[in-house]
């Protein structure tokens, strides 16, 4: 009786050690494609050529109920210093991002060009805009080259798929560092990332539902104005 003991207590170690090496396999994949369909995960963005060979490619994507016109004014004002990065404020600021997001379209932070810099905290990369196609693409190099965060709109009938797909290379990885990336960095960089998506959304949505109303007001003014004369 203690022998089988022995061996069932063996067995289940072994089951949840082999379930534990694996589940990085069993959820990677849906880790670093949330909300993507097969094409959008698959599918070319600008940008790709930059890293096109990255061992580490995530595609997360979020549908908008607003064009593309209303979403990108947010995305070109992200960043530390800016707009703040619409996710998790306090743990962004935990590593010295200086990241306020705001709930307002900042004028000041509008006129983004190809070459502007960003720096992400004080030691971390400097993110140089490497593509900016308004209201389609924007895409973000880290000097070193190891990074390249890609954003494209994509336009539908009733709204627009926002894609965010990160390319990611580090330099002689090691195993402690691949299984410190699957367990830990991935996981983490879905929670950031969801939270950021839906971030946009909630900004892009709730303001688009508020400026169609405002020419129909200006038309109804107008039209009671002529009405009165």
């Amino acid at each position: 009786m203690k022998h089988r003991s022995i061996r069932h207590s063996a067995a289940l170690t072994t089951a949840l050690a082999v379930t534990a090496a694996c589940s990085p396999l069993l959820w990677r994949r849906r880790c670093l494609t949330w909300g993507a369909t097969r094409g959008e995960a698959l599918g070319g963005m600008p940008g790709d050529q930059f890293l096109p060979s990255a061992p580490v490619v995530s595609t997360r994507v979020i549908t908008i109920d607003a064009p593309p016109k209303a979403i990108w004014p947010w995305l070109v004002q992200m960043g530390a210093g800016r707009g703040g990065a619409y996710s998790y404020d306090w743990i962004e600021n935990l590593f010295g991002l200086n990241t306020h997001s705001t709930n307002e379209i900042l004028p000041e932070f509008q006129d983004l060009a190809v070459g502007d810099v960003q720096r992400l905290g004080r030691k971390g990369p400097r993110m140089r805009v490497a593509i900016l196609d308004p209201g389609h693409a924007l895409v973000l190099r880290s000097e070193d080259g190891a990074w390249v965060w890609q954003f494209e709109l994509f336009p539908l009938d009733d709204g627009t798929r926002l894609i965010s797909r990160n390319r990611i290379i580090t330099p002689h990885p090691s195993l402690r560092s691949k299984a410190f990336s699957a367990y830990a960095v991935e996981p983490g960089s879905l929670i950031m990332e969801r939270k950021m998506l839906f971030g946009i959304k909630q900004r892009a949505e709730a303001l688009y539902r508020e400026v169609p109303a405002e020419p129909l007001r200006a038309k109804e003014s107008a039209e009671d104005c002529e009405l009165r004369s």
